[in-house]
């Protein structure tokens, strides 16, 4: 699933090719990306309409369209955005025209992907208000309101990062990645860690995010930027993805486990096991780990 630093990667990669640029038409041949909007809705709302700005929250694209109009786009599991492809790609749903010619196709083999609409920044602030939580680029986003968000959650820390009401645009990926520098299991109950493990935490979701976009994102099923390249943080994994390899801080083999329903990484040597887990199943390759009780 796309994630922080892959919608980032798409937002500037298209943002210099059609910001001030006018969206002709917009055609939406999945009804389901918009639904329980109607399509024809959907483009009449924006259709004629100059792009001031693309912009991002957390995981959604936003197109800031004049007279405040705002689109909101999620890529979901499979979406790609491409420009000017050489043909229509196969799992097209949605395609916009501009003005100066250009066609921009979003693709979705599995059709997770939504599109929503907002008239006015009150309704987009609305939108995500129940939606997402801090920016970790964000000014807000220091380790004393981490703390602050952790305190009485039993749930296990991974878990935590995934809840986007917490932290907006962190995924399975990067996670994984943070919990690793920061040396935190990911099944530690998030309302148990300390103010320096918090800070550490921090570090690790910036250090993290920070690399994936310098590698422009991670290409590990569909994930391509707008004019189809795959972008190479998979090759930069420090522990997702790697189980069975050698930790590359202690040498000890990398284990899978199941947190939240997401296959998870981990050393258990460099991210010591809470007391109070269980091994609930042995699995081939990895364990069931039940959550921290």
């Amino acid at each position: 699933m796309p994630e922080l630093p892959e919608v980032e990667t798409i937002r500037r990669h298209l943002a210099p090719r059609v910001e001030g640029r006018v969206l002709r038409e917009l055609e939406v041949m999945d009804a389901r990306w918009c639904s329980p909007l109607a399509a024809h809705e959907v483009a009449s709302a924006v259709e004629g309409r100059r792009v001031d700005a693309l912009t991002r929250r957390g995981k959604y694209l936003i197109w800031e369209l004049h007279d405040d109009v705002h689109l909101m786009m999620h890529l979901r599991m499979t979406g790609t955005l491409l420009l000017d492809p050489a043909e229509p790609p196969r799992h097209r749903r949605v395609r916009a025209a501009f003005d100066d010619g250009q066609q921009l196709y979003f693709d979705d083999p599995r059709r997770f992907g939504t599109g929503e609409l907002a008239l006015g920044s009150d309704a987009l602030d609305e939108f995500f208000a129940g939606r997402l939580g801090v920016e970790p680029f964000s000014p807000e986003f220091t380790s004393a309101h981490l703390y602050a968000l952790t305190r009485a959650r039993r749930a296990p820390i991974k878990a935590f990062l995934l809840d986007q009401r917490r932290i907006a645009g962190v995924g399975n990926i990067y996670a994984d990645e943070a919990l690793f520098r920061a040396g935190i299991h990911p099944l530690r109950p998030a309302g148990r860690l300390t103010r320096s493990q918090v800070a550490a935490l921090r570090d690790g979701v910036l250090a993290s995010l920070e690399a994936g976009l310098d590698a422009k994102g991670a290409s590990i099923d569909d994930f391509r930027d707008p004019d189809g390249v795959q972008g190479s943080f998979q090759d930069r994994f420090l522990i997702h993805l790697r189980e069975g390899e050698q930790c590359l801080v202690c040498g000890r083999p990398v284990r899978k486990l199941r947190v939240a329903g997401r296959g998870t990484y981990v050393c258990e040597r460099c991210q010591p096991r809470p007391r109070g887990t269980r091994a609930a199943a042995a699995l081939r390759g990895g364990a069931q780990v039940a959550q921290a009780t």
